[in-house]
């Protein structure tokens, strides 16, 4: 596909992530129109001047005639609206109630006989127990096995879709992000909370922090995550750094930035079992072994914390 100027229908364009979608794409001076829930459309962070705005009471409850008329015109759509709270997205049944609305606006872009269609996913649908076992990162062929709500609605989401819309001519990518963070980021999440309490030198307790994360700055995952939709790549892709880092590091990284590691309570929040010890993604399709025990405190932490001070 071309990445000449396209008009490009985003929802969730008010979210942590599709707010960064819309500034990397309102910078290429593509069109843009805007569907967001009624009284939100002042969190769209830029407009341009050919832009538009459409309020609705609940984007998940239009029907797929209403998204087809709204389609027209369009060239493709990137939809990232998604029941999203921190602590409770992942067991909320606002899950179902995203997957159905999403299906409708896919048979929307079916009957607009729309050019292509990006939804976005979560590296929770792999199968990520399996994974660990050997440190082995998710490549897009990557065995699916979600484990709560959120992540078993995403992935039926990208096996409906990946099978219908292609056969109704209209391309799909299902882009899958790994754990974000940056600009916006929902007070609660670790990397934002981690700042908020160290900046006011307040302690934080933590688990042992020997989970292995794939992180990376929202800022970046945006422009990877607009290059792909912008591309021919068709199925999956994974928006992640295929870079691997203890939460242990990555704290005392944020930490040594305000001098303040004896802040840092490891250990005096129980690990969650259900949590997956190791998760991190790989760009193409063959999984690859990316980390080793010595990156834990070597090159994949110094390669992680430059990108994430730059």
């Amino acid at each position: 596909m071309s990445k000449t100027a396209q008009h490009i229908l985003l929802t969730g364009s008010t979210g942590f992530v599709g707010r960064a979608v819309t500034k990397v794409l309102h910078h290429a001076e593509h069109r843009l129109c805007h569907v967001v829930r009624q009284g939100s459309a002042d969190r769209i962070p830029v407009l341009g001047p050919q832009d538009r705005v459409i309020e609705v009471p609940d984007v998940f409850s239009q029907s797929a005639a209403w998204w087809a008329e709204v389609m027209q015109g369009q060239d493709m759509v990137i939809h990232m609206a998604w029941y999203a709270e921190a602590g409770k997205y992942q067991t909320s049944p606002k899950n179902t109630d995203c997957l159905i609305g999403t299906l409708g606006m896919a048979q929307g872009a079916a009957l607009a006989q729309l050019d292509r269609f990006v939804g976005v996913g979560t590296c929770l649908e792999y199968d990520l127990h399996t994974a660990q076992a050997e440190r082995q990162s998710v490549g897009t062929n990557s065995p699916v096995n979600p484990q709560s709500p959120y992540a078993a609605a995403k992935a039926a989401c990208a096996l409906a879709l990946g099978q219908s819309l292609p056969q109704a001519g209209v391309d799909f990518l299902w882009a899958r992000l790994f754990y974000l963070h940056g600009a916006g980021e929902d007070p609660r999440r670790l990397v934002a909370a981690l700042h908020e309490n160290l900046s006011k030198g307040q302690s934080m307790a933590l688990t042992s922090g020997l989970q292995v994360r794939d992180f990376l700055d929202v800022s970046d995952a945006a422009k990877m995550l607009v290059d792909d939709a912008l591309s021919d790549r068709c199925g999956v892709s994974n928006i992640c750094s295929q870079t691997g880092i203890t939460v242990r590091a990555l704290a005392e990284h944020i930490a040594d930035q305000y001098g303040r590691r004896d802040l840092l309570q490891f250990g005096t929040r129980p690990d969650n079992p259900d949590d997956p010890p190791y998760v991190v993604g790989h760009r193409g399709p063959i999984p690859h072994r990316l980390f080793s025990q010595s990156a834990a405190s070597g090159t994949g932490v110094k390669a992680m914390t430059e990108r994430m001070t730059q």
